[in-house]
């Protein structure tokens, strides 16, 4: 399984991410929260995105796609933003078709939030980070809300 190096927010200290594993990644000077994102492919998706500790905002994405380039860096600004609530996770379709057609993507990028594996918020198109994050946030208090009524 792959890992990201991610620099931290508060300390500046590298610090390795991996792709799957439990609890929150912290920097390893600090102890800040640091932003989860990893890639996944079919044969990964379960493990990083479905089992994640935490909420998992999926980003169904092709290489060929010009609005996918353009939303990557607002999403990974959104990760940096919410640190310790969710993990971003990049799925290339192209060289993960079951993933594609499980989701039944029709346009790129698909934005899908999943907690405990379950989607629970959905999107497609590209939006600046602002509108990204209020998406997010707004579909995590939704069902926290839906799960504490």
């Amino acid at each position: 399984m792959s890992s990201h190096i991610v620099t931290c927010g508060a300390c500046g200290r590298k610090n390795r991410v991996p792709a799957a594993a439990s609890g929150v990644p912290r920097c390893g000077q600090c102890h800040s929260a640091l932003p989860w994102i990893a890639d996944a492919d079919d044969t990964s998706f379960a493990e990083v995105a479905e089992k994640s500790s935490i909420p998992a905002v999926v980003d169904l994405w092709a290489p060929w796609c010009g609005p996918c380039r353009m939303v990557s860096p607002a999403l990974e600004q959104v990760a940096g933003e919410l640190a310790g609530q969710v993990k971003l996770v990049k799925v290339n379709i192209d060289d993960s078709p079951g993933i594609s057609s499980r989701f039944e993507v029709t346009a790129v990028p698909t934005l899908l939030v999943m907690r405990d594996g379950e989607v629970i918020g959905r999107q497609a198109g590209a939006a600046p980070a602002p509108a990204l994050r209020q998406w997010v946030t707004g579909v995590l208090a939704d069902d926290s809300a839906r799960r504490d009524s």
